[in-house]
């Protein structure tokens, strides 16, 4: 198949980014409690509908797309394998093996990442970017969170994760919506903003 037998993958990936941080944020925020539905969604939404999305812009050559999509992709199932271990349902052994700083780290690698993406996503569209920027919300939030397991600091950095998860998902539905409906009337019939045009000059 050729290159332009893929269509633009963008709307499926922020839908499932959308879906997941959506009912993330909520039991973040205390609007429900308990991890046993949220599993699926990160596995199905936050994982699956975002690996698609990266493997077809992978095979579009968007490397930016690609990296991001996989990336949170494999975030999401993570979080899903270790809400599993966390709960004791893959075995005693492994839950008494946990230690939560790990994942600490691993927020801080993915705050890394996504800082480059901030850096590129400057020149895709504004939606992308304030999704990215508030990526980088979530992530600092979780690190410090993490790390800080007690405490005003810990209350203060796990709201501004809860907050900045609802806030991205309330833009990857109108950047999924956008994206749909862009392209299905072939012109901006949502607008998305212009790139900033920082590091490309146009």
């Amino acid at each position: 198949m050729s290159e332009k037998s893929y269509a633009d993958p963008t709307a499926l990936g922020l839908f499932g980014l959308a879906i997941v941080t959506l009912v993330a944020s909520s039991q973040k925020l205390g609007l429900a409690t308990g991890v046993s539905y949220l599993i699926p969604w990160e596995i199905f939404l936050g994982a699956a509908a975002q690996i698609v999305a990266g493997i077809l812009d992978y095979k579009k050559k968007n490397i930016f797309g690609g990296t991001a999509f996989f990336a949170y992709g494999l975030f999401w199932m993570a979080m899903a394998l270790s809400a599993l271990i966390n709960t004791g349902s893959l075995g005693e052994v492994l839950q008494s093996g946990v230690d939560t700083r790990e994942m600490g780290f691993a927020f801080i690698g993915y705050l890394i990442l996504t800082i480059f993406l901030t850096i590129g996503a400057t020149e895709t569209n504004k939606v992308l970017f304030f999704i990215f920027l508030f990526i980088c919300f979530l992530f600092l939030g979780l690190s410090v969170s993490t790390f800080v397991t007690e405490g005003g600091v810990h209350t203060a950095f796990h709201k501004i994760a809860a907050v900045s998860e609802m806030i991205i998902a309330l833009l990857s539905f109108y950047g999924s919506g956008a994206n749909v409906l862009n392209n299905h009337f072939g012109r901006s019939f949502l607008p998305i903003g212009k790139p900033f045009g920082v590091f490309v000059k146009r």
